[in-house]
């Protein structure tokens, strides 16, 4: 006996190249109401369940002429909700590169001049490990390697717990 239907192993089955655009984009809607996505990573997700690139390319411009995808509200949130976080815009650029966006479209929403960068990062380290400056190279150094991971300058995490260079 052949079966028609999908797998039993929980994968769907592809689309038919001829998917037509109402499924596309009800599937591109249904993720971006889980959250903003760029149009890259939206492209890509849809790419992955098999939908033909060109019907995908087309839906995507329908979304953007209705303001439904939207990189530039992407950026914004993103990169209010990571600065409160704790991250720095090392790590927040690298992260926003990952979803496909270019350093021209990123520069402009993390343009942190460098005390509010090290306000932020004082912040941060003081969540993470209290007022105190560090009492010996060891805890320096685990600091400084937290707020490096975090995406904050090398010149700033020196001046912060002013190490000599």
């Amino acid at each position: 006996m052949t079966r028609t239907d999908s797998p039993d192993d929980g994968t769907m089955a592809a689309p038919p190249p001829s998917a037509p655009a109402a499924e596309i984009r009800d599937r591109a809607l249904k993720l971006l109401t889980n959250r903003e996505h760029s149009r890259a990573e939206l492209a890509r997700k849809l790419g992955a369940r098999g939908y033909p690139a060109p019907a995908i390319e087309a839906v995507l411009d329908g979304l953007i002429a209705d303001g439904l995808l939207d990189e530039s509200r992407l950026l914004a949130a993103y990169v209010a909700e990571r600065l409160e976080k704790g991250f720095g815009p090392l790590r927040i650029r690298a992260e926003l590169q990952g979803k496909g966006l270019s350093d021209a479209r990123i520069s402009p929403y993390l343009d942190l001049d460098e005390e509010t960068c090290l306000a932020r990062m004082t912040a941060a380290r003081a969540r993470r490990f209290g007022p105190v400056q560090p009492a010996d190279r060891a805890e320096l150094a685990r600091q400084a390697r937290f707020l490096e991971y975090r995406g904050f300058p090398s010149h700033l995490i020196a001046r912060l717990l002013d190490i000599d260079h």
